[in-house]
């Protein structure tokens, strides 16, 4: 009976540590991620200050940012993913698709921009132009492009 009681005790105790880390996988947006943690922001510093001309709400990951970050894994490390917006408004037009390892120690990101005013009628995909931060491999712009993909209004 003592045994089952402490087999008990530790199949709840790393259950409950796994809903945890399972609660905080996904449940940051990428706006709040500077604020959350100093490694995130010294991460993205270090990608961001050997970019040149990139726009302020990309440098301190300052848009709108309405989904949360989902949990995702490449080439066996886990990341968090998640998509920000210039402005809510524009955001069919300037979009980053972020990507940060869990362990925080590696940012990507995909810049993403559509000329403004592009007819309902024009692909998006057609016209875009994208931009690569923190030197990717292919894998990871696989990643970011397919999390692009999941908005139903890309095509």
């Amino acid at each position: 009976m003592r045994t089952s009681f402490h087999s008990l005790a530790a199949a709840l105790l790393m259950g409950g540590s796994t809903m945890v880390m399972a609660a905080n996988d996904g449940q940051a947006r990428v706006n709040e991620l500077l604020s959350s943690s100093p490694e995130y922001r010294q991460t993205w510093t270090s990608v961001v200050k050997k970019e040149e001309r990139l726009p302020d709400w990309v440098i301190n990951l300052s848009g709108a940012s309405e989904q949360q970050m989902q949990a995702v894994t490449e080439e066996g490390k886990p990341f968090i993913v998640g998509p920000l917006c210039e402005t809510k408004d524009s955001c069919k037009s300037k979009r980053l698709i972020v990507a940060f390892s869990l362990d925080k120690d590696d940012a990507y990101a995909m810049l993403v921009e559509v000329p403004a005013g592009l007819p309902s009628d024009k692909s998006p995909t057609r016209h875009a132009t994208y931009r690569f931060l923190g030197d990717p491999d292919e894998g990871m712009k696989k990643l970011l492009d397919e999390e692009l993909r999941k908005d139903p209004n890309w095509y």
